[in-house]
């Protein structure tokens, strides 16, 4: 069983805030453990510090490492530029390098249905390069996975998604994959120009 870290928790927020706020929280943590605890257990501040600490650097590490804001930019705009058949080949390998067994659809609402660990998710991506999406999509979606009784749902876009729209997908928890996240699900699956 996969354990999963709650999205509201001190841990999962400063995971995803800058690096140097963990930094912070851990250098409060550490002086105010300084002054307050006597001088032999001044060890103790350090290691209340410590999981702040770890977490900073996991942070910055990340933060390096992400790629930046122009090539993000290109990779999308060569996804948009993509036909639909070499995008749903990328998606398709994609998905089944990460060991899902993938199953093509044909009906309105869901182009993909992945399955892996007993889990069923439907994905939506051939309206990709549309520029805005809006809510129909999203509801095409919900109804395919209501009907298929998948569990779970997620709605592939190079451009933007409406606040109505994601409202209505954090509602029925269809999760939204766009730019960066694309960009790692295909890496290395484009075709070679």
């Amino acid at each position: 069983m996969k354990l999963k870290m709650n999205q509201n928790s001190l841990f999962a927020m400063l995971l995803r805030s800058p690096w140097w706020v963990s930094a912070g929280v851990a250098a409060a943590l550490f002086t105010a453990g300084r002054i307050v605890l006597p001088e032999q257990y001044g060890l103790y501040a350090f290691f209340a510090a410590l999981p702040f600490l770890v977490i900073a650097v996991h942070v910055a590490w990340k933060q390096l490492r992400a790629p930046s804001q122009s090539t993000i930019a290109t990779a999308v705009e060569t996804l948009r530029a993509m036909s639909w058949g070499d995008f749903s080949a990328a998606v398709e390998a994609a998905y089944q390098g990460d060991g899902y067994t993938v199953t093509r659809l044909a009906g309105a609402g869901a182009d993909f249905e992945l399955e892996k660990g007993g889990r069923t998710t439907l994905v939506s991506c051939k309206r990709w390069k549309v520029a805005r999406t809006g809510v129909e999509p999203l509801r095409e979606l919900d109804a395919a996975r209501a009907a298929r009784e998948a569990h779970e749902a997620l709605y592939i876009a190079t451009g933007e998604v409406t606040e109505n729209a994601r409202s209505y997908a954090a509602e029925k928890r269809i999760q939204v994959l766009q730019d960066m996240d694309l960009m790692r699900l295909v890496r290395g699956k484009l075709p070679k120009s």
